[in-house]
């Protein structure tokens, strides 16, 4: 489902990836590990579009590509958008927008979905992460985890292939922090849902719960892929990061 293929980024002169190779499959939780600035949310933000890179390419299912050293069309963004939900750090909620309103913009303003439909997908959403009675809330009106959870309804929204996590829980105390990985978990298990899931966390708990495969970035590159057991052993490529 995403294929990164020696993906090369900079900051002016600064290396962040130099070189990274990964795969996606399609209905797989992989999770991306490492110690902190080897670019893990980096690597997120290029296979969304967020940020440009300077050589290598990014695949998404078989029709779309980026590649480093060119801007992507507006058009080809937009595709990769409606294929690849994001969730953040930092929620991104629209402030003005209800709930309801917020996860039915993506069906409404993306996919051109005539509104009663979008609201139909949107409540089922919001039920589905626990949030069925606050469709009128805005997000000032809420607390850090239950906007992450609005969050994850709307990336669901417009029936992506993929969904990026880019650390989900970091602004989060403990309690909204089970509260979210809860419903990732629930997403984790469903196998009819069959949504390629990507998580940047430090959590390393839940990627030894949830994830089919773990990618672990040193030095710019991805160092090992593998199931979370290798990953993890005492003497095993990520076990100085537990």
């Amino acid at each position: 489902m995403i294929r990164v293929t020696n993906l090369v980024k900079q900051h002016g002169q600064t290396p962040i990836l130099n070189g990274a190779t990964l795969e996606v499959q399609k209905g797989q939780v992989a999770a991306l590990v490492g110690p902190s600035g080897s670019g893990k949310s980096t690597l997120l933000r290029c296979v969304n579009g967020l940020e440009a890179f300077q050589e290598g390419e990014i695949a998404v299912g078989d029709a779309l590509k980026l590649t480093g050293g060119s801007a992507p069309p507006k058009a080809a963004l937009l595709a990769l958008r409606r294929t690849v939900g994001m969730v953040f750090q930092q929620f991104n909620l629209f402030p003005h927008m209800t709930a309801l309103k917020n996860v039915m913009s993506g069906p409404v303003y993306a996919l051109g979905k005539p509104e009663a439909e979008a609201e139909a997908t949107a409540k089922g959403l919001l039920a589905r992460v626990g949030l069925a009675d606050k469709h009128d809330a805005k997000p000032a009106q809420l607390s850090g985890g239950q906007q992450q959870r609005v969050a994850i309804a709307r990336a669901l929204a417009v029936n992506p292939a993929a969904i990026l996590f880019d650390e989900p829980t970091s602004a989060l105390d403990p309690k909204m922090s089970a509260e979210v990985m809860r419903v990732i978990d629930d997403l984790a298990d469903d196998a009819a849902l069959q949504v390629a899931m990507v998580i940047v966390t430090h959590d390393l708990a839940a990627v030894r719960r949830i994830a089919d495969v773990v990618h672990v970035l040193g030095g710019g590159k991805v160092t090992f892929s593998g199931p979370p057991d290798e990953a993890f052993a005492p003497n095993g490529p990520a076990a100085d990061l537990l």
